[in-house]
């Protein structure tokens, strides 16, 4: 049976965690148009595959279930890209780029501000106010607010969604954080001419571009999740593509007191 607390150290200093608690804050991939669905992306279908007299359905009389699956990582639910979404090198793949899947991360909560234009922008300076430039984390988990269920079945497309000031993706890029979150539909405006200034300067494309660092969009972190300090681990298929479906699962941690690590059934001090 697996311990009820791990440790890790990020940057000197030590925190547990529960292995045996995870939070996972991804959105399902269900077939149907009750989804959350942006960018005009068809809903995810599911085919029963049928070949000569093999039925791919138990339900309808075959052995196993074999089905085809069509879905739009970047229309469709929780997914993670890498800077091959804006970049024409076919070397640049999701597969290529993400070598590690345990990071060391911060969930914030932020309220958009309304713009002159009527956009609702997630602000540089709101975000920085919850962060210690001293000490960033590796991985920033952004939560929008209000904090709406509606976000696990929105129709994002012609919406013009909440998005992120470019400021902010430039900020996290010069300071190393390699990872952003967001329970938006995109880090940029849903129509802004294909300038997609805050996937560029995340991943400081082309100039000095950061082919290790993602972005992760349509995540949903529910109110039981605080604002603090996790454990990411980002979980992707080996998809042979610049984006993949993903499933973003949080550790919650905590300072290893004076005394070492104890359980998890105690009260943090």
């Amino acid at each position: 049976m697996l311990s009820t607390s791990a440790t890790i150290t990020f940057r000197d200093k030590v925190y547990q965690f529960n292995p045996l608690k995870p939070l996972d804050i991804s959105l399902p991939l269900a077939p149907g148009p009750e989804n959350v669905n942006c960018f005009w992306a068809e809903p995810v279908k599911v085919d029963t595959i049928v070949v000569g007299d093999f039925v791919g359905s138990v339900a309808l009389g075959g052995s196993t279930n074999y089905q085809r699956v069509h879905l739009t990582p970047h229309g469709n639910g929780t997914h993670t890209e890498c800077y091959g979404h804006i970049s024409p090198d076919p070397a640049a793949t999701l597969d290529q780029c993400l070598k590690r899947f345990l990071f060391a991360g911060q969930v914030v909560s932020v309220e958009p501000r309304v713009q002159k234009n009527g956009d609702l922008v997630v602000m540089a300076s709101d975000v920085l106010t919850a962060l210690d430039i001293d000490y960033l984390p590796e991985a920033l988990v952004l939560r929008s607010l209000p904090n709406s269920e509606s976000k696990r079945t929105a129709q994002y497309s012609g919406t013009n969604p909440c998005y992120l000031e470019p400021a902010l993706a430039a900020f996290l890029a010069v300071n190393g954080i390699e990872h952003l979150l967001v329970d938006l539909p995109s880090v940029d405006r849903e129509e802004d001419g294909g300038a997609l200034l805050a996937h560029h300067a995340f991943w400081q494309y082309p100039a000095a571009t950061r082919d290790s660092a993602t972005i992760t969009e349509l995540i949903f972190v529910p109110d039981a999740v605080e604002d603090g300090w996790y454990l990411l681990n980002l979980q992707v298929t080996s998809l042979v593509m610049d984006a993949s479906p993903s499933k973003p699962v949080l550790y919650a941690l905590r300072p290893v007191p004076a005394e070492g690590v104890v359980s998890f059934d105690q009260p943090p001090h």
